[in-house]
């Protein structure tokens, strides 16, 4: 090393001085397949996962979570991909919650070797949810008549127009229940042997702050993004935030239809309904 030429040692002591630099996938909106943006789905997702796990110097990868939930389709399918990619490239991951991860958002949040939440974060809501109305009493006052045809005696399940049938909502029942026996597993394979709560008390659909998470064993501890990270890895630490990446051509929208404003507001009140469940 003595006789190595000066400019090759001094190469050599930045590349050993090189600060250890991680990843950060920030996860933020509801889950569901539609691909418009505030929309969280494996389309969306995957390519961010892609990047983040392609930095082989990285130590971990760290994953950011602020959701209400959504879709469980689409929960699970970005949850194993982070796990397939953990365990493909021998990473740890390290799942970060902000304000919730709820429903959905915690489905993806196990996927993590570790969960860090603020005190306050909302975690849990393990259960299924499905939310309708009933207009058969307001088509009578207004004289409308209901004109439909099926073929299939159950095409026309929960129909809002029509009475409520015993059947269909015990073939709903049927449904939520195998969809939360999905969730439940899931879980209960990634938390294995730190779920400190029975299956009666934990998987209820009920929520709780990251507090309450941690005594449930829900999640593991108080911790934020940049003051864990520095903590472990060292205060030169580099945090490398891995975004979508924009379209080198992209042209802005010269008109929208009517459609698209009302499909954008609807978009709004649904997303605004699924946050306003957990009060935020």
């Amino acid at each position: 090393m003595n006789d190595m030429p000066a400019p090759k040692r001094n190469w050599l002591a930045r590349i050993a001085r090189r600060p250890p630099v991680i990843p950060v996938v920030r996860l933020q909106g509801v889950i569901a397949a539609e691909q418009r943006p505030g929309r969280l789905n494996i389309a969306s997702v995957e390519p961010l996962l892609a990047r983040a796990f392609a930095m082989k110097s990285a130590p971990a990868i760290a994953i950011v979570i602020n959701s209400p939930g959504g879709s469980p389709v689409q929960s699970r399918l970005i949850s194993k991909r982070i796990r397939d990619l953990a365990d493909q490239n021998n990473k740890p991951v390290l799942v970060f919650v902000e304000d919730a991860a709820a429903s959905g958002g915690y489905f993806i949040a196990v996927a993590g070797d570790e969960i860090l939440v603020d005190p306050s974060s909302i975690v849990g809501s393990i259960g299924v949810i499905m939310a309708s109305f009933g207009f058969v009493g307001a088509i009578d006052k207004l004289g409308i008549e209901r004109r439909i045809h099926t073929a299939g005696r159950s095409k026309s399940t929960l129909d809002p127009f029509l009475p409520e049938k015993v059947e269909d909502v015990e073939r709903v029942k049927r449904f939520e229940t195998d969809i939360h026996d999905v969730f439940i597993e899931h879980v209960k394979a990634g938390r294995r042997g730190r779920l400190k709560a029975n299956d009666d008390d934990l998987f209820t659909g009920e929520w709780w702050t990251g507090l309450r998470g941690i005594e449930l064993g829900l999640v593991d501890g108080i911790g934020d993004l940049h003051g864990t990270l520095r903590e472990r890895y060292g205060d030169d630490v580099v945090l490398k935030q891995i975004a979508p990446k924009r379209p080198f051509f992209a042209l802005p929208r010269l008109g929208i239809s009517a459609q698209s404003m009302i499909e954008d507001v609807t978009h709004s009140i649904e997303d605004r309904a699924l946050w306003a469940r957990l009060g935020l």
